[in-house]
């Protein structure tokens, strides 16, 4: 049992660890793509040559970065097989599907014509090479697209039916798995917010040339296209915020009362703006769980439900199958208790089922998969060994939700602020302080990204997916000792990966900032020399 938990925590460990590096690659690529698709098409529409090159340069950092993307994807779907194979097993007929769409059309859809960028420019016209330019940024947005139905599944399972004689889930409306309102929520969210950090990206390498008083010209012109792009991103970001709120809210309300620490729920709930959690908080103790909290009046309620007088229930709410209406009578749904006992019912009923087809009594079979479907909803909950088990980890969700939503204000400042100076104060923008802010706003925006995927992912814990798979019934058959060593594996490729990527992208500015980026290729390749 022992070696068991700790292949759990490993596996999660090192599919954490998988994610995370390649969610540093993903949403740069998003921004990038867009940037460079909208540098072109004013190349195109101008013939002014300077464009062109500043197109050029941003679609080499965007290529090396792409790079190193493709290389972490690939290694986090393998650990769907390896590490989860019983997870593979469940739902394979389900989350493959749109993992393979992924593979066959979009991403061979972005890998195609992002050669004809790299290497098209003298060999087919300009209208074709902008075609394939935008080509590439959609390919990339449908592979984020199925990739995130696919987790939006994990996290709102639809579209499905339980086979018993399988003994797995099966897909029986595409539909309602590709076109869920998590995943079209999911999707725009995310990819919205991937404008925003290849705007920071572009606007803080274009700070350096400042810094170094190289490419003037360049660089202000590259943060006023980054600064209107990351200022529509995170604009619109903050909508399908609000959005996912809601679809959070409807479909993972624990996970909401994790995200503000909530035990025990109300009518016209606060929101914790900031707070400090009592780390001695027990469920039941009655303490406040936020100490020294800023809070918003009806802010929760507002939230989850856009109504200020809505109950919104908390962590013990849930577990004891309580809600309130807004006259504060009482009504009881389903308690956690209740859905460990009929998830265990429904775990029996499905032994039954197996062991009457073993010997062909169709009559039994037919009773056991009735009990089965009357109860699989809760056929998850049946692993657990208590209610408590179910609580994502509090501390976590409470403050990387803060720390999202935190910066991600001051990012709609930040793009503000730059678009007021490109316009109106054009020379300051070469002042040391505006420079630096826009240098630390780099690792600020990618502490925003990986934030608001730690909320998504550890909110929903212990599932891999939402009431049907806890990660412990999800996770392979195989020693500890071996996923401790992948795992140290993985950290020594990821950690030379990334440093790769870094001293190329760095290399590359480097380079760019000692020559003229806006002088025809012939000389600055003199100039290299």
């Amino acid at each position: 049992m022992n070696d068991l938990l700790s292949t759990i925590d490993w596996s999660r460990g090192q599919f954490a660890l998988t994610a995370i590096v390649h969610w540093l690659f993903v949403p740069l690529s998003i921004g990038l793509s867009l940037i460079v698709g909208i540098m072109e098409s004013i190349y195109y529409k101008t013939r002014d040559e300077r464009w062109k090159r500043m197109t050029k340069f941003w679609m080499l950092l965007f290529g090396i970065n792409f790079a190193c993307g493709v290389a972490t994807g690939i290694i986090l779907e393998f650990e769907f097989g390896t590490n989860w194979s019983n997870y593979s097993w469940f739902v394979g007929d389900i989350f493959g599907a749109p993992l393979a769409i992924e593979g066959i059309a979009a991403f061979f859809l972005e890998s195609t014509f992002i050669a004809v960028m790299f290497f098209g420019w003298k060999r087919v016209s300009a209208g074709f090479h902008l075609a394939a330019t935008w080509l590439t940024a959609v390919g990339i947005a449908l592979s984020a697209y199925w990739i995130l139905v696919a987790n939006a599944w994990m996290q709102h399972p639809v579209g499905m039916d339980f086979d018993p004689t399988q003994m797995r889930n099966v897909m029986t409306d595409f539909a309602a798995v590709a076109l869920s309102h998590t995943a079209v929520v999911k999707f725009f969210h995310t990819v919205l917010s991937g404008w925003v950090l290849g705007a920071v990206f572009v606007v803080g390498v274009s700070c350096w040339f400042l810094l170094k008083k190289s490419n003037v010209g360049f660089a202000k012109d590259s943060i006023r296209i980054a600064s209107w792009v990351g200022l529509a991103g995170i604009l619109l970001t903050s909508w399908t915020g609000d959005m996912s709120a809601v679809d959070v809210a409807n479909t993972q309300p624990m996970k909401l009362a994790a995200m503000e620490a909530l035990y025990d729920g109300s009518c016209g709930q606060d929101l914790v703006g900031i707070g400090i959690l009592d780390t001695e908080k027990e469920r039941t103790d009655g303490r406040e769980p936020v100490k020294y909290a800023l809070r918003i009046p009806y802010g929760l309620s507002i939230l989850a439900n856009h109504d200020a007088n809505s109950f919104v229930p908390g962590i013990n709410d849930l577990i004891d199958g309580r809600e309130l209406t807004p006259r504060g009578d009482t009504i009881a749904t389903v308690s956690y208790a209740e859905r460990i006992a009929r998830g265990q019912a429904a775990q029996e009923a499905l032994r039954r089922y197996e062991a009457a087809s073993a010997i062909g009594d169709s009559t039994a079979m037919a009773a056991a998969d009735k009990a089965l479907k009357a109860d699989f909803r809760y056929f998850g909950y049946g692993f657990l060994s208590s209610p408590d088990e179910a609580i994502p980890p509090v501390a976590v969700t409470f403050y990387a939700f803060r720390v999202m939503v935190i910066f991600g204000g001051y990012l709609l400042l930040f793009f503000a602020a730059m678009l007021f100076l490109s316009y109106r104060k054009p020379g300051l923008l070469q002042n040391k302080w505006i420079i630096l802010l826009g240098l630390l706003t780099i690792p600020v925006v990618w502490i925003t990204s990986e934030s608001g995927w730690i909320v998504a992912e550890m909110g929903r814990q212990p599932w891999t997916i939402e009431g049907l798979l806890p990660c412990k019934a999800a996770v392979s058959a195989i020693p500890a000792s071996s996923v401790k060593l992948t795992f140290w594996m993985f950290v020594t490729v990821f950690i030379g990966l990334i440093a790769a990527d870094i001293s190329i992208l760095t290399r590359e500015i480097s380079k760019a900032s000692r020559r003229d980026l806006l002088a025809d290729d012939d000389n600055n390749h003199k100039n290299n020399k």
